[in-house]
């Protein structure tokens, strides 16, 4: 199948990769190439033009999902530049924001085969690394910062583990009891584990 006309080459892009998100998380990495690109509507050769191995695919749609969360934190970003807290905030609530259940549970599927591959794998503690020493940076007590976040990631992976998800209620409670626990550690005040 040619280059359908009217779609850019960013476009075919983002159809490869989004045809190969769905395959992998339901067929898993060894999904071929023939297969993804079956499912994208694009010959074999279209997607070997995009993506020169089905590794490079990998590593695309692995970065993509890396760099997605990391925009959707900085989209949460509400506090003025340098205020204590401001990233772990948005970290919260991009974890606690509503989203699709089914969305999710195709998500986490897609990255535990993503991360099956070492260089993914690889990949995946660089970015840890990353926000690591972003989060140092942030102003707020480690000990704090790090079940407030641990607490967070918990909550946004629950609808894999327990569906159906909490009631948007509950996750608005716990997502202000989330920041009250930043306010209250960047302020000084003792924070026990």
């Amino acid at each position: 199948m040619g280059r359908t006309t009217g779609r850019t080459p960013e476009d075919t892009r983002r159809l490869l990769l989004d045809a190969a998100a769905q395959v992998i998380s339901t067929q898993g990495v060894g999904a071929t190439l023939d297969v993804i690109a079956r499912h994208a509507g694009i010959s074999k050769g279209g997607l070997v033009y995009h993506f020169a191995s089905k590794q490079a695919l990998l590593i695309a749609l692995a970065q993509e999902q890396l760099d997605g969360f990391r925009d959707c934190v900085h989209e949460q970003i509400a506090d003025p530049e340098g205020t204590p807290g401001r990233l772990t905030r948005a970290y919260v609530r991009a974890n606690l924001a509503p989203f699709d259940g089914e969305e999710i549970i195709e998500r986490f599927s897609l990255i535990a085969q993503l991360l099956t591959l070492p260089e993914i794998l690889e990949m995946s503690r660089a970015d840890e690394r990353r926000w690591q020493r972003d989060m140092e940076a942030d102003g707020v007590p480690l000990a704090a910062q790090r079940v407030i976040l641990a607490a967070a990631d918990g909550i946004a992976a629950r609808p894999v583990w327990t569906p159906p998800d909490l009631e948007p209620e509950v996750r608005r409670e716990l997502e202000s009891a989330l920041l009250g626990m930043i306010d209250a550690a960047v302020a000084g005040a003792e924070f026990r584990l």
